[in-house]
């Protein structure tokens, strides 16, 4: 029987006339990183909220960590490691004070919170003011102060929003390493490159599930065909595809443009014209989770 570390169904929030999430189902299997990809807005920080016991859902049930997500919340809080969107630590206290802090919290020896900054590689910043790091930086503190403790889950959500891309790359492979050593993750995020490196991915649009899976079995089960542009005039080009019957979706990448359609032979009849007779070289092309992401925002389905 597999092993769900978070394992809720129908999960439903309303805030008035608002349906931020409506009936979300998800199974996160232990020791997996699993991303929760969609655009601002979509219902990924509520969702998170439900789980980990911070919001109480409209309608749904479910477990996290074995743990009722209605009856016994603060025994999930207890367990479950939440790094919000915001830098949240104290700006005003150095990086090592704020680890302390965290330690004291939760009674833990000092020596661990030591520990952490030596093992995040935030020895030369120890002490720093929190609040006059970089955004990479603070949001490894953050991470750090996330774990200290030694909790069964992570909740990290959109963790490197406005990080830039090397810091990105070194918080992801220190997700990769604590995955590596047990620890289960659900990312949220909207970012194409940080989804790819989730070993699952589950995509939430208007408060709605909408895909599931492994990132190759959601390629290969979109029933997506895409065709890639290169060449003069893309931008002409791409006003005068859109909307054609066919094409669901026109997309620049680059010097490229995709152009993708659910029906192959409306598509190859849509582009019929404009490929033969433009100077652009057209190359039928597999569709990548950004071709899927856009057209599923498009349809709404």
């Amino acid at each position: 029987m597999t092993d769900y570390v978070i394992d809720v169904t129908g999960l439903t929030k309303r805030f008035g006339d608002v349906v931020a999430v409506n009936d979300v189902s998800l199974r996160v299997e232990r020791g997996l990183i699993h991303g929760f990809l969609g655009p601002n807005g979509s219902g990924k920080t509520t969702t998170l909220r439900m789980i980990c016991g911070l919001l109480e859902p409209d309608a749904g049930e479910g477990t996290c960590l074995g743990l009722d997500i209605r009856r016994q919340r603060n025994e999930i809080k207890r367990r479950v490691g939440y790094m919000t969107q915001r830098f949240s630590l104290y700006a005003d206290l150095t990086v090592a004070e704020n680890l302390d802090f965290v330690a004291r919290l939760y009674g833990l020896p000092l020596k661990r919170a030591a520990e952490q900054i030596d093992k995040l590689g935030l020895g030369d910043r120890r002490d720093q003011l929190a609040g006059n790091l970089s955004g990479g930086w603070k949001q490894r503190l953050a991470l750090g102060a996330c774990i200290l403790p030694e909790p069964d889950l992570l909740l990290l959500d959109e963790p490197t929003a406005g990080v830039d891309p090397q810091a990105r790359r070194d918080f992801w492979d220190e997700i990769h390493a604590l995955a590596a050593d047990g620890l289960t993750a659900l990312v949220s995020t909207h970012y194409m490159d940080e989804a790819e490196r989730c070993h699952r991915l589950a995509f939430i649009a208007h408060g709605e599930l909408l895909l599931e899976g492994n990132t190759e079995d959601i390629v290969a089960d979109a029933g997506l065909v895409t065709w890639t542009v290169t060449g003069p005039g893309l931008n002409a080009l791409a006003a005068s595809l859109r909307g054609r019957p066919g094409i669901d979706s026109v997309a620049a990448f680059g010097n490229a443009l995709h152009v993708s359609g659910r029906d192959a032979d409306r598509l190859d009849a849509a582009i019929a014209e404009p490929r033969e007779a433009g100077p652009q070289a057209w190359q039928p092309g597999q569709p990548t989770l950004e071709d899927i992401f856009i057209d599923r925002m498009g349809s709404g389905a």
